[in-house]
């Protein structure tokens, strides 16, 4: 018998996103970059390991590849509804990196359109008030298969 784990969302978005190059990826798109070999750059992947995430986010929705150049082919990627909607995520994720791995003053930050320095904070969509792990708990959970 194959233990296969608890039914869970957590679980098939990793199957999409939960790969170091693939955050990495997304990370360049959403700072703006859009061709392949500055995504490369500045993630500092492999280009074939670099090719293999983005076909498998474009493959599953998160990023739109659109040709720009015919002779040679290249591409550039924008990201989808799928793929914006993970922007908050990756802001989060910074900010967890920041208070508690990295050393020192946080190496970017981003603006909100308030003026302000960006703090992403998960709140309630219901009511407002922040999630934190004592305020919330589970009503239904996925069966374990």
């Amino acid at each position: 018998m194959v233990r296969r784990g608890r039914e869970c969302s957590v679980t098939e978005a990793l199957e999409v996103v939960g790969e170091r190059w693939s955050l990495l990826a997304l990370r360049e798109i959403m700072l703006g970059e859009r061709r392949f070999n500055q995504i490369a750059e500045n993630t500092g992947a492999s280009r074939d390991i670099l090719a293999a995430r983005l076909r498998k986010l474009v493959d599953a929705g998160v990023l739109e590849k659109v040709q720009y150049e015919a002779h040679p082919p290249r591409h550039e990627y924008y990201p989808t509804e799928a793929g914006r909607a993970l922007q908050p995520i990756l802001l989060s994720l910074m900010a967890w990196g920041d208070k508690y791995v990295h050393q020192g003053e946080p190496p970017t930050l981003w603006r909100h359109t308030c003026g302000e320095v960006l703090e992403p904070v998960t709140v309630c969509a219901h009511c407002g008030d922040p999630v934190d792990a004592p305020g919330v708990r589970a009503i239904r959970l996925g069966a374990v298969r």
